[in-house]
C-alpha cells in the first residue's frame, strides 16, 4: 500500500506539472497551428457549401478538397504572419478565435455570408438586436471553439529572436505560405477556378479571412466617408399644377421591415395573412396591391437608402447613394414638410437633418414595454403632429415589422393565430412550421397596422390623404438551409428580394390629383421595383425636378386631370 501512494503522488505531480507548463513557440509556428485550427473548426460551413455544388465528388473532388484545405491554411498563415508580432500575437489571436467561433456558429445556423454589407449590418446593429441574435444557445459552441483554445494560447510563451533574424524568418514564412497556396491552387486549378467563377459568394464563408477582408473594406470606406457632406439633389424642385383652393395633401409612406411577398395574403399566399386589407380592397376606393415587386437589396442597410434615391438598383452606386440627399430632401426643397417616425434603428441617413422621431425605446403605455414598442405606437400622437403643419406633408412610418429572428415578439397576443409558434430567437431549436407560424402572425399584425393607418387617414378632415406601403426586403425561413436575410444580392433568393407593395388613395386625393384608379389597378400585375418609389412619390405629390423620371412613375399615364 505504501508503494502505491508514492506512485499516485508522482502521477498527480506530473499532471500538475503539465497544467503549469507553458510551452514556448515561435509566432510563425503559432500562425501555422492557428491556421490549421481555423480550417478545421471554423470552415465547416464553407466545405459543406462547396460539397453542395458537387465540386467534391469523385477522385477529382478529393483533390479539390485537399487543394482548398491546404490553400486556406497557407493563406491564413500568410495573413497571420502579417498581423501578429510579439505584442499583438496573443490578444489578437484570442480575439480572432472568439470572433471566428461566433461567426462559425451563425454561418452554420443561418448560412450568413460575411461580406462587407453584412459587416456593415452587424456594426450598425444596436444592443436590442444583438441580444436577440446572441443567445445562450450559441454559448456551448463559442466556449468549445473560442474560449477553450483562447485559454491555451494565453498559456503559451512566445520565443524571441534577434531583430534581423526574426524579420528574415517572418519573410521566409510569408513567401513559403504564398508558394504553398499557389501550388495547392494550381494542383486543382480547373476545378477551383470553375468553382470560384460560378460560386463567387463562397469566398465569404472562408473564416476568418472573410470578415477580416470585409472589415478592412468597411474601415476604408468609413475613413473616406468621415465628415463627407451629402451632395444636394432636387434644389430646383417645385410643386406644379396645383389649383387655387386645393386642400392640403398628406401622404403616409410605410416602410415595411422584412416582409416577403411569399407570405403576403394579397399576393396569393395559401394563408390569408392580410384579411383586413383584403376586405378593404373590395371597396371601389380600396388599396391596390402590386404583386411583382423587387427590392433593391437583401438588407435594410442597402435597400433603405437605395429606394429613397433617384438611381435605385438600375443605376446602383453605393457611394453616390450614401453621400447624396434623398427623396425626403427633394420634397423639402419643394416646400413639402416631411416627418420620419421610426420603430427601427434609424433611417440610414435618408432623413439626415430632417424631422425625426424614434419609438425604439418609446413610452406609449398601450404599445411599449421595456423591450421596445409595437408598430402601432407610431400612430400615437400623429394627428397632433400633422395638425401642427397646415401644408402638404409626407410622413414616413418605419416599422419594426417582421424583424427576425424574434418574430414572436413582433405582435400582441391577439394575433397569435397560427400555432404552434417558435417562441425563441434560436431558430434552430424550432421546427420550420413553428418559425413560419410566428412569422405569419407578424404579417397579420402588419395587416392590422396598415388597416388602422388607412382608417386614420380616412378620418383626416380637411386633407386629401394617401398611403404607400413597401417592404424593404424579404426573409428566408429555412428554404435551402437559409434563414434571415442579407445574402449577397447576386445570389439572394426570391424570398429575400420579392416584397409586397400597396397603395391607397382617398377619394378626395384621387379626384383632386386626377388619378384613374382603374388604370393603376391594371398596372398592379406589372413587374416593378423599389426603383419606382422615388419617382412615383414625386409624381403623386406633383413635384418636378431634373431628377424626376416619368418612365419610373407608376402614376404617370394614369392621370385624367383633376375632377
Amino acid at each position: 500500500m505504501s508503494a502505491v501512494v508514492p506512485g499516485r503522488q508522482r502521477v498527480f505531480a506530473r499532471l500538475r506539472s503539465i497544467a503549469r507548463a507553458r510551452p514556448a513557440v515561435s509566432i510563425e509556428t503559432l500562425a501555422v497551428a492557428a491556421s490549421i485550427y481555423f480550417a478545421v473548426a471554423s470552415n465547416q460551413t464553407f466545405f459543406r457549401a462547396v460539397a453542395a455544388t458537387g465540386a467534391l465528388h469523385g477522385t477529382q473532388g478529393a483533390l479539390t478538397f485537399a487543394s482548398l484545405a491546404v490553400a486556406i491554411i497557407a493563406l491564413h498563415t500568410m495573413l497571420l504572419c502579417v498581423l501578429l508580432n510579439r505584442w499583438t500575437a496573443k490578444p489578437l489571436l484570442i480575439v480572432l478565435l472568439l470572433t471566428s467561433a461566433a461567426a462559425a456558429y451563425f454561418m452554420s445556423a443561418y448560412t450568413v455570408y460575411f461580406d462587407a454589407d453584412m459587416l456593415r449590418n452587424i456594426l450598425h446593429t444596436d444592443g436590442k438586436e444583438s441580444h436577440e441574435l446572441v443567445s445562450l444557445h450559441a454559448l456551448p459552441s463559442i466556449l468549445a471553439y473560442g474560449v477553450a483554445p483562447s485559454l491555451l494560447v494565453w498559456r503559451l510563451r512566445l520565443k524571441s529572436r534577434p531583430l534581423l533574424r526574426g524579420v528574415l524568418v517572418r519573410l521566409a514564412t510569408i513567401v513559403l505560405a504564398i508558394v504553398v497556396a499557389a501550388a495547392a491552387l494550381l494542383a486543382s486549378f480547373q476545378g477551383i477556378s470553375a468553382l470560384m467563377r460560378n460560386h463567387r459568394e463562397l469566398r465569404y464563408l472562408v473564416t476568418p479571412g472573410n470578415y477580416l477582408v470585409s472589415l478592412v473594406q468597411v474601415a476604408r470606406d468609413a475613413g473616406v466617408d468621415h465628415n463627407r457632406p451629402r451632395a444636394p439633389i432636387g434644389l430646383q424642385a417645385k410643386v406644379v399644377g396645383r389649383l387655387a383652393g386645393d386642400r392640403p395633401r398628406l401622404l403616409v409612406l410605410v416602410v415595411g421591415e422584412t416582409v416577403r411577398a411569399q407570405d403576403w395574403g394579397l399576393d396569393g399566399y395559401a394563408r390569408q395573412t392580410t384579411p383586413q386589407l383584403a376586405a378593404l380592397a373590395q371597396a371601389p376606393a380600396g388599396p391596390i396591391n402590386f404583386a411583382h415587386v423587387v427590392a433593391c437589396g437583401s438588407s435594410t442597410e442597402i435597400s433603405l437608402p437605395c429606394m429613397f434615391s433617384p438611381w435605385g438598383r438600375a443605376h446602383y452606386d453605393k457611394d453616390r447613394i450614401d453621400h447624396s440627399q434623398s427623396l425626403l430632401h427633394v420634397l423639402e426643397h419643394a416646400g413639402i414638410r416631411t416627418l420620419w417616425r421610426d420603430n427601427q434603428t434609424g433611417c440610414k441617413g435618408v432623413c439626415e437633418g430632417l424631422a425625426f422621431e424614434s419609438f425604439e425605446h418609446g413610452s406609449v403605455a398601450e404599445a411599449c414595454n421595456a423591450e421596445g414598442c409595437l408598430d402601432e405606437a407610431m400612430l400615437h400622437g400623429l394627428a397632433d403632429r400633422i395638425a401642427a403643419n397646415p401644408g402638404d406633408q409626407v410622413v414616413i412610418l418605419h416599422q419594426l415589422g417582421n424583424h427576425g429572428p424574434a418574430y414572436y415578439t413582433r405582435y400582441p397576443a391577439a394575433f397569435r393565430r397560427f400555432t404552434p409558434t417558435c417562441e425563441t430567437s434560436d431558430l434552430d431549436r424550432c421546427s420550420r412550421d413553428e418559425i413560419v407560424n410566428a412569422y405569419d402572425n407578424a404579417v397579420l399584425y402588419t395587416d392590422d397596422f396598415l388597416a388602422r393607418t388607412i382608417h386614420f387617414l380616412g378620418e383626416q378632415n380637411g386633407r386629401d390623404t394617401a398611403l404607400i406601403y413597401l417592404s424593404d426586403h424579404g426573409e428566408s425561413l429555412g428554404e435551402d438551409g437559409l434563414y434571415l436575410h442579407g445574402v449577397p444580392y447576386a445570389i439572394a433568393p426570391d424570398t429575400q428580394t420579392h416584397v409586397p407593395m400597396l397603395m391607397w388613395l382617398s377619394p378626395g386625393f384621387s379626384a383632386a390629383r386626377g388619378i384613374d384608379t382603374a388604370c393603376l389597378k391594371a398596372r398592379s400585375n406589372d413587374e416593378v421595383s423599389q426603383d419606382n418609389l422615388f419617382h412615383s412619390v414625386l409624381g403623386l405629390m406633383q413635384v418636378r425636378t431634373p431628377e424626376y423620371d416619368a418612365a419610373r412613375d407608376l402614376f404617370a399615364g394614369c392621370e385624367r386631370g383633376p375632377a
